[in-house]
């Protein structure tokens, strides 16, 4: 019997989701898996039942000045030994990383006992913890067929894994709306929302006419401080809208969306694909290496949606590419058609076909073949 799987993660919903996406479907081929994460990784701690969690220490290094960083370092070597003991405990047939800081110690201390690994980068660009481990692993994994920082390596292109209801969207047929129709407009921001789409929204409908506004159904995911504000605006303008800080049936309200106007996480690009709903994505500015752009831009390569600079994102600009779909939405048909050939749906089976292989266990599912990604 091979000894667990370690799933190491960050906290975040970018990384988080696909951790668990694959922990679920190693569970279901009858892995031992074990989690590892950081002391702010309590959503990987809460949604993870029955999985044993440990903490290590672990630390950003970089935007925090000479200070910070040193601290930084000192938590990531405090934390490196401390993962290699609990690795030397638990003897793991291997070590799988997805991202931020909390991965780095067990990965550094897989490399370092001779441990199988393997990361998982769900972005168009290799994050920074990603980047200062890529050297030291067996495989990287990708969900974008170029990901910049991952040329020299071995890579495995396999897709995000998504929530398993949100997977089960791909076989949900997309129905775009007749003339006369009401027109589902779904309006999000990842896990906090984002402002810029809670002003420029009720601006862009302003300036729809008056029929344009009666056929649209908007559902808006907001900030708590910007909900009364974003209720009154489209009280004011007659639109019939749902504003809430959080949707808990993302599945159903993007099953029945016509069209998607979002930030571009990783999670974000994954869950539009595999669900076939076309997007307008405006990217948040201020990401790590600009990585929400380099992803909207691989979306807008495949067809499947339309990248909005948030500099270019004026309710004038929105009002009218909203225009022009009303008027002839085979646009989003064919969008929505793009988003589901880009998805890959399979992506946390050919993720645990990966690592049965890595770790010499014998998977039920074939998966494709190592590549080294094209330059």
């Amino acid at each position: 019997m091979s000894g667990p799987v370690i799933i190491a993660a960050g906290g975040t919903g970018g990384h988080l989701f696909p951790a668990l996406a694959v922990a679920e479907e190693l569970r279901h081929r009858g892995r031992e898996v074990v989690a590892v994460t950081d002391k702010r990784g309590g959503d990987l701690a809460s949604r993870l039942e029955g999985v044993p969690v440990h903490r290590l220490r672990a630390s950003a290094i970089s935007g925090r000045g000479l200070a910070g960083k040193i601290s930084g370092a000192v938590d990531l070597l405090r934390g490196t030994f401390e993962a290699k003991r609990l690795l030397r405990r638990l003897a793991p047939s291997g070590v799988v990383g997805f991202g931020g800081y909390p991965t780095v110690p067990p990965l550094f201390a897989a490399y370092q006992l001779g441990l199988p690994s393997l990361l998982h980068e769900q972005n168009a660009v290799l994050g920074r913890a990603n980047r200062l481990l890529s050297g030291r692993v067996s495989l990287v994994a990708t969900s974008f067929e170029q990901t910049e920082g991952a040329e020299d390596c071995q890579t495995l292109l396999c897709g995000n894994p998504v929530r398993s209801a949100i997977a089960a969207l791909s076989q949900e047929t997309y129905r775009s709306p007749g003339d006369r129709d009401p027109f589902r407009l779904l309006v999000f921001g990842g896990s906090q929302g984002a402002r810029v789409l809670s002003q420029i929204l009720p601006q862009a409908l302003r300036h729809l006419p008056h029929p344009a506004r009666r056929r649209l159904v908007v559902e808006q995911q907001c900030r708590h401080e910007d909900l009364d504000g974003v209720r009154a605006a489209y009280d004011e303008i007659g639109v019939e809208a749902t504003v809430a800080t959080f949707f808990e049936d993302m599945d159903v309200r993007l099953a029945s969306a016509h069209l998607v106007i979002s930030r571009s996480g990783a999670s974000t690009i994954a869950e539009l694909a595999a669900a076939g709903r076309p997007a307008m994505l405006v990217p948040y500015p201020h990401a790590t290496d600009d990585h929400q752009s380099a992803n909207a831009r691989a979306v807008e390569a495949a067809g499947a949606g339309w990248l909005m600079p948030e500099e270019a994102f004026s309710g004038e600009a929105l009002a009218a590419r909203l225009e022009t779909f009303l008027a002839s939405p085979m646009a989003l048909v064919e969008a929505a058609a793009a988003a589901r050939r880009f998805a890959r749906p399979d992506a946390a089976s050919t993720l645990a076909d990966a690592i049965d292989r890595l770790t010499g266990t014998n998977g039920h599912h074939g998966g494709p073949e190592l590549r080294e990604q094209a330059a």
